[in-house]
């Protein structure tokens, strides 16, 4: 009996000789087979194992990304004082080991996880679950040897985006509701470059959304689409660095924790006690686009904003 990797890989094959209309009934049979690998209950498990998933402090977790011995151990030891295991061949790391690391007042938790490989998205390496935990960070630092070539930036965005998380990317602007009878109907407010109406009928009919109402309102592309519908996909802000740092000389970490604040999108609220000066020692952080009083007070304690309801 083929295995999901298996009939992945023969679908693959025949897309590269089909018709719009097939096109997207391959695609859709194509997500939904890698659904199966996303999914912890299925064969090889698609969520973190013993020794991968931690315990998450802070108020935002940073995931370490990249190829066996790239200097993502050497950074994190740099970073938070953490010694994680750091040697001159491959694999040194085989749990991911947790630090943490003060920047502007937050406590922010950095994650060596460990090396993924070439395959990691079909379970080579023990990469499904590396990347399981990945999918679970607020941010991710995909870190890349300046003197290999950057064939390998393409390889790890390839393998992450394989296990459903989309890097620097924004959810696509696709509304679909669904309906007791009608039909379907298709609606834009940007033309649609990217996609064509016999491709968006043919993945809805492979998911069975015979009455629905689907309206574009971004020029999205077939595999957007299939995100929207599929409903599980991770959209994640990712750092790269493609300029020479130094964790012994310091050289370009500040610029590299600097990025590391911008990307992560927080704010800093400072309290101000009843006629006294603000206390900026201690600041509540937030994220930007969550930074209402019930976030603040959920920040401070959850039963605050319940008592003030």
């Amino acid at each position: 009996m083929s295995t999901a990797v298996e009939k992945i890989k023969a679908i693959e094959d025949e897309m590269n000789k089909a018709t719009a209309f097939h096109l997207g009934q391959l695609k859709a049979k194509l997500a939904k087979l890698k659904r199966e690998l996303l999914t912890p209950s299925s064969s090889g498990g698609g969520g973190p194992g013993v020794g991968f998933d931690v315990a998450r402090t802070g108020v935002a977790s940073v995931g370490f990304v990249g190829f066996p011995s790239v200097g993502k151990s050497s950074l994190m030891s740099g970073l938070t004082g953490t010694q994680s295991a750091v040697a001159a061949y491959e694999f040194t790391t085989l749990t991911t080991v947790p630090g943490t690391m003060n920047v502007r007042g937050a406590s922010i938790q950095i994650l060596d996880l460990p090396g993924i490989i070439e395959g990691a998205k079909d379970g080579k390496g023990r990469g499904r679950q590396v990347i399981a935990v990945a999918r679970s960070c607020n941010l991710l630092f995909i870190v890349l040897d300046v003197l290999k070539p950057l064939d390998d930036k393409r390889i790890i965005e390839n393998e992450l985006e394989g296990f459903g998380i989309r890097l620097n990317k924004k959810p696509p602007n696709i509304i679909i509701k669904k309906k007791d009878k009608g039909g379907i109907s298709i609606s834009n407010t940007v033309p649609l470059t990217k996609l064509k109406p016999e491709e968006i009928k043919a993945v809805l009919a492979e998911y069975r959304m015979s009455n629905c109402d689907v309206a574009f309102r971004c020029d999205a592309t077939l595999d957007e689409l299939i995100d929207v519908i599929e409903g599980n996909r991770v959209y994640m802000p990712c750092l790269y660095v493609l300029v020479p740092i130094s964790v012994k000389e310091w050289l370009n970490i500040d610029e590299l924790i600097d990025a590391l604040w911008v990307k992560l999108d927080l704010v800093r609220v400072y309290t101000k006690p009843r006629g006294r000066q603000p206390d900026y020692s201690q600041p509540v952080v937030l994220k930007t686009a969550k930074c209402t009083v019930e976030d603040f007070c959920n920040a401070i304690h959850k039963e605050i904003a319940k008592q003030m309801k």
